[in-house]
């Protein structure tokens, strides 16, 4: 019976030790401070006057059998009825677990296959945010871990089709939310 007792209670621990190694997946986004997103990382557009410069982001603790990520900045906020777009990249490799300050942006550097896809503004790359005056906007960055290694886009790809895509072949995801407004 001692024995019984013992091999449990060593394959507890064992178990334990393994939960808190295996952490859950998350996503740092350096964006700013106090949650709201730092005039770098605002448009240059429709009437704002930020740098538009993507932020930095890295990941922790992706699923185990993570084969590409997915990578969105959202704002459900926006008064079109279905949010706006501002960022989307599909098709990162699963050995990516970091997006360096201006990525997103032309010329930027991004892990070879990785695929920009055009926002709701049309350009395949970094849209910061522009809210209109009024309340504060929620931007959500998003890092979705897929069991595939790449998702098999068309050329006019949209936004929805790569969320649809990711959330078919999704294995986790992480997300980390900032606001703006003027």
């Amino acid at each position: 019976m001692k024995s019984v007792c013992r091999f449990a209670l060593v394959s507890l621990l064992l178990f334990a030790a393994g939960l808190a190694q295996a952490g859950e997946f998350r996503l740092e986004v350096d964006a700013g401070t106090d949650g709201r997103l730092a005039p770098l990382h605002q448009a240059n557009s429709f009437g704002c006057s930020g740098g538009n410069v993507s932020p930095a982001l890295r990941w922790h603790d992706a699923p185990a059998a993570t084969k590409s990520f997915v990578v969105t900045m959202y704002d459900p906020d926006a008064p079109t009825g279905s949010g706006w777009w501002h960022w989307v990249i599909a098709n990162l490799p699963a050995s990516t677990d970091h997006l360096a300050a201006g990525a997103g942006n032309p010329g930027g550097a991004l892990p070879a296959g990785a695929r920009p896809v055009a926002g709701d503004n049309g350009e395949a790359a970094y849209l910061g945010s522009c809210p209109p005056p009024g309340p504060a906007h929620r931007y959500v960055f998003t890092v979705h871990a897929l069991k595939v290694e790449k998702l098999d886009l068309p050329a006019n790809a949209t936004p929805a089709l790569v969320g649809f895509y990711a959330w078919a072949n999704g294995l986790g995801k992480a997300s980390a939310t900032f606001t703006a407004a003027r």
